[in-house]
C-alpha cells in the first residue's frame, strides 16, 4: 500500500517549488491563485526569498503547504494514495490531498493558522528544544517534575524527542536531561513552543476558522497527528486537527500504525526529505522515496 506523507516547518528552502512549477501547468495554477488568496507573492519569495525572509512563519507554511500540494496535484492520475499522513503542517497539506479539503480552504487555513502561531509566539517568551538518546518515557517524566510549562511536543522516531514550552522550563529540562544521559539536548532556533500548553490562544482563534470550513469525505484514511490511527470521519478529521496545535505530533506512533496497517511505501510530498529519515528510524526496511513529476 502507498503512503503519501507531507512535510512540516522547517523543511524550506530558497527555490522551493520552482522546478514544479516549470513543469507543470496545474501546479502554475495553484502558485497563481495562492498570491491572490494571500495577498502577497508567495511565488516570488519563495524562488527568490532570503532564508531569513523564508524563515518568517506567516511566509513558511503557506509556502511548504502551497510546494506539496502542488507537486501532488502535478502528478495527476499517478498519485492515487491509499493513505495519508502529515507532520503538523503538513497534516493540512495531506486532508488536501485525500480530498478532504479543497486547495484553497487549506491555503486559508494554514495561512490563519501560521498568523494565529505568530501571535502567540509573540506573546510569551517560548521555544522548543530536541533530545536525543532517551526514552520517551523518561523525558515525559522529567519535563512533568520540572516547574513551568515544558512538554513532549514532537515524537519524531525513536530516540529523538522534540520538548516545547517557556524558555527558562525548557532550559532546565535540558540539564536535567543532560545529567540522565541524553546524547544531545539541544534547544531549537524557533520563536515558540509549538503543540504545547502555550499554543491555547493561537488554536482557540484557529477553531473558529476551521468550524467554519467544508470537511468532506476523504478517498483514504489519514493517520493524525492526534490520533496515530486510521481516520475516515470527517468530524473525527476535523476534531482532530482543532487540538493538534496544542497536542504533540505522534508521528513515530503514526508510522507504526501505518505500516501495521500495509504500508509498504512511503513517498515523501514536499520540500526536503526529513520524514524519509524518521520513517526509516521507525523501521530500516521501509520503502521511501520523494515524489517527483
Amino acid at each position: 500500500m502507498k503512503a503519501y506523507i507531507f512535510p512540516g516547518q522547517g523543511a524550506q528552502f530558497t527555490g522551493m517549488g520552482k522546478d514544479v512549477y516549470e513543469a507543470s501547468e496545474t501546479a502554475r495554477k495553484l502558485f497563481e491563485k495562492a498570491n491572490e488568496i494571500l495577498g502577497f507573492d508567495i511565488t516570488k519569495i519563495m524562488f527568490e526569498g532570503t532564508a531569513e525572509e523564508l524563515k518568517e512563519t506567516k511566509v513558511t507554511q503557506p509556502a511548504i503547504f502551497l510546494h506539496s500540494v502542488a507537486l501532488f496535484k502535478a502528478l495527476g492520475e499517478e498519485a492515487v494514495p491509499q493513505m495519508v499522513a502529515g507532520h503538523s503542517l503538513g497534516e493540512i497539506s495531506a486532508l488536501v490531498a485525500n480530498g478532504v479539503l479543497s486547495f484553497e480552504d487549506g491555503l486559508r487555513l494554514v495561512s490563519q493558522r501560521a498568523q494565529a502561531m505568530q501571535k502567540s509566539c509573540d506573546s510569551t517568551p517560548s521555544t522548543m528544544a530536541a533530545i536525543l538518546g532517551l526514552e520517551d518515557e523518561l523525558v515525559e517524566a522529567v519535563c512533568a517534575d520540572v516547574d513551568g510549562v515544558v512538554v513532549a511536543a514532537n515524537y519524531n522516531c525513536p530516540g529523538q524527542l522534540i520538548i516545547s514550552g517557556a524558555v527558562e522550563a525548557v532550559n532546565e529540562a535540558c540539564e536535567r536531561l543532560k545529567e540522565r544521559g541524553a546524547k544531545r539536548a539541544l534547544v531549537l532556533p524557533v520563536g515558540g513552543a509549538f503543540h504545547s500548553p502555550l499554543m491555547e490562544p493561537a488554536r482557540e482563534e484557529l477553531a473558529a476558522a476551521i468550524e467554519k470550513t467544508t470537511f468532506s469525505e476523504p478517498k483514504c484514511p489519514i493517520y493524525q497527528n492526534v490520533s496515530t490511527t486510521a481516520v475516515t470521519d470527517p468530524a473525527e478529521i476535523k476534531k482532530n486537527l482543532l487540538f493538534q496545535l496544542t497536542a504533540p505530533v505522534k508521528w513515530t506512533q503514526s508510522v507504526q500504525n501505518m505500516l501495521a496497517d500495509g504500508a509498504t511505501e512511503f513517498i515523501e510530498v514536499g520540500p526536503g526529505k526529513v520524514l524519509q529519515g524518521l520513517v526509516k528510524k521507525v523501521d530500516r526496511q521501509a520503502q521511501t522515496s520523494s515524489a517527483a513529476i
